[in-house]
């Protein structure tokens, strides 16, 4: 039996742009890695910026980091986030990771002033998952950060039973955050005999004893009618604008490119957002499940700068085909946009190709070091997922984070 035991550093401390109200919540710029050659934490005094780095291994990628620029216009007015670390102590707030991101659920832990609640998860020879919660979680509002990404399975299974230990435990109330909800895709019946997967997987989270779920960047916004609970959709397109605005691009010169017929609508609000940029359209028509193929272009890209956006990149088949086409069209340059990075084989191999100037995604789900290419830079949605908890656990809006 192995064991996997999730806490937070002893004595963690908040850095001061987590608990300031004039720090940025989104990323607004990159730094090269080239002379970075192992994992560190990085203070610049002059300008008061944390900087929390990862080796991306061949030294040509890049991540972003978080500087002291002003807050967003509806943060503004939020005197919660001038309140000192210490008025958080007492809290009946509880913020606990599985083993699918503990990274990602420690950048949340960090921006809200926690620590991560205390938690064992092991594994039995046979497979088999264990949890126990290593601390009282009575009458608290018990949030658990973990996506479903691969192994899917495994992952899913330990979230169900994360979820059954709180309530078993008494928690008042059970809020599964879910990054990257796996089985999304299979959201509908496209030919007979078909399940409808992402149904199942609602069903199995409500029954555990969840009492509302947060996702980001849901495949289909039906799939949030599955739940029989509440469910707050969380839109990471925020982070990827502010990212792109930070960038030396005419918005004459953008045209923003929906993949495929089904993602018009979310590309038209992200086109909205972006200076009201024009839209295009790939036509593709698939013949089997991961296997694309590209038809044609609705639009104009000649000369222009093109971002193609989408939920994720799996196989990458879509996304490079496309910017093919795109590159045939008279693009100058192709940016791909996704939130979250799953990263199928061969993925790697088509992105890294050299047809796309740069691939932005989020740490919605881990990447592995393996998987970093140079034209990779990857968004921290921490900030994004810690104020969207504490809203919840206030009974404050969420939509009015994305207004």
């Amino acid at each position: 039996m192995t064991s996997v035991a999730l806490t937070s550093p002893p004595g963690v401390k908040v850095p001061s742009y987590l608990a300031s109200a004039s720090s940025s919540l989104f990323s607004r710029s990159s730094i090269s890695l080239s002379t970075i050659e192992s994992c560190s934490r990085i203070c610049v005094s002059k300008s008061d910026q944390t900087h929390y780095v990862n080796n991306l291994g061949n030294g040509n990628g890049s991540i972003p980091i978080i500087n002291g620029t002003t807050l967003p216009k509806y943060f503004d007015s939020s005197s919660r986030l001038e309140k000192p670390v210490s008025s958080r102590a007492n809290t009946k707030l509880k913020l606990f990771s599985g083993t699918a991101n503990p990274a990602l659920s420690q950048e949340i832990a960090w921006y809200m002033g926690l620590e991560l609640g205390k938690i064992s998860i092991k594994r039995f020879a046979d497979g088999e998952v264990y949890v126990q919660l290593k601390e009282s979680v009575r009458g608290c509002d018990v949030f658990l950060v973990q996506p479903t990404c691969t192994p899917t399975n495994e992952n899913l299974m330990e979230l169900l039973i994360m979820v059954d230990a709180c309530r078993r435990a008494s928690a008042k109330k059970v809020t599964a955050v879910i990054p990257y909800f796996g089985y999304a895709r299979a959201d509908r019946k496209t030919q007979g005999r078909e399940s409808i997967a992402a149904k199942l997987v609602a069903n199995l989270i409500t029954e555990a004893g969840a009492d509302r779920v947060l996702a980001c960047d849901l495949h289909s916004g039906q799939s949030m009618g599955y739940f029989d609970i509440p469910v707050d959709h969380v839109y990471c397109q925020p982070v990827i604008l502010d990212y792109l605005a930070s960038k030396s691009i005419s918005s004459e010169d953008l045209v923003v490119v929906s993949p495929d017929v089904g993602g018009v609508a979310r590309a038209r609000a992200f086109a909205k957002k972006l200076s009201d940029a024009p839209l295009a359209i790939v036509d593709k028509r698939r013949h089997g499940h991961n296997v694309a193929e590209v038809m044609n272009l609705i639009g104009d890209v000649k000369g222009k700068v093109a971002v193609m956006v989408d939920d994720m990149i799996d196989t990458a088949g879509t996304i490079v085909k496309g910017a093919a086409l795109l590159h045939e069209e008279g693009a100058r340059e192709v940016y791909a946009c996704c939130t979250h990075a799953v990263f199928s084989p061969p993925a790697i191999e088509r992105l890294s190709s050299g047809l796309l100037q740069e691939v932005i995604v989020t740490n919605t789900l881990p990447v592995a070091e393996k998987n970093y290419f140079p034209q990779l830079t990857i968004l921290s949605v921490a900030n994004l997922l810690g104020e969207t908890i504490w809203r919840v656990h206030d009974d404050s809006s969420v939509s009015s984070i994305f207004l």
